[in-house]
């Protein structure tokens, strides 16, 4: 019978949680400014937005059976997300250079999860979640280095 998925019983799988929880919190965030974002710059912006989340959000089912295929329930509350997760939600009211801020800093937030995430399961030898973590850290800091190429000075 598969453990509670509030309280992860492996070392793995309670870092594959906090990847998945900070990743549905980075998407939700990055969707809902694709939504609100405005200015001269909308076009663009609410583009990249559009193809981040789409990315992340194929990435959040990768990670959650993932955690399913470790022989644990993957989290799927809102409040288990947020006992997880370190990226906070996102304000519809920021101009367009504050939302990149944001999102930049919920990159910087989810990569260093990944990493901690990647040193756990490579001291278990755990192939495959080192394989899924290594794609999604570059994932994270391509869309980094595109959201940090679009801020304003």
């Amino acid at each position: 019978m598969p453990k509670a998925a509030e309280t992860p019983d492996t070392p793995v799988c309670l870092e594959l949680s906090k990847v998945l929880a900070d990743s549905y919190n980075l998407y939700l965030k990055t969707h809902g400014y694709h939504w609100n974002v405005r200015g001269p710059q909308f076009n663009s912006l609410h583009a990249m937005f559009m193809a981040q989340y789409t990315e992340m959000w194929t990435a959040l089912d990768e990670i959650a059976e993932r955690i399913r295929a470790l022989g644990e329930l993957a989290p799927m509350s809102g409040a288990a997300f947020g006992n997880l997760s370190s990226i906070k939600e996102g304000d519809a009211t920021k101009s367009a250079n504050d939302m990149l801020k944001e999102l930049a800093e919920g990159h910087k937030t989810l990569i260093a999860t990944l990493k901690n995430a990647l040193k756990v399961a490579e001291d278990a030898s755990d192939d495959p979640t080192v394989d899924l973590l290594t794609v999604r850290l570059g994932s994270h800091e391509k869309h980094l280095w595109m959201i940090s190429a679009s801020l304003e000075d």
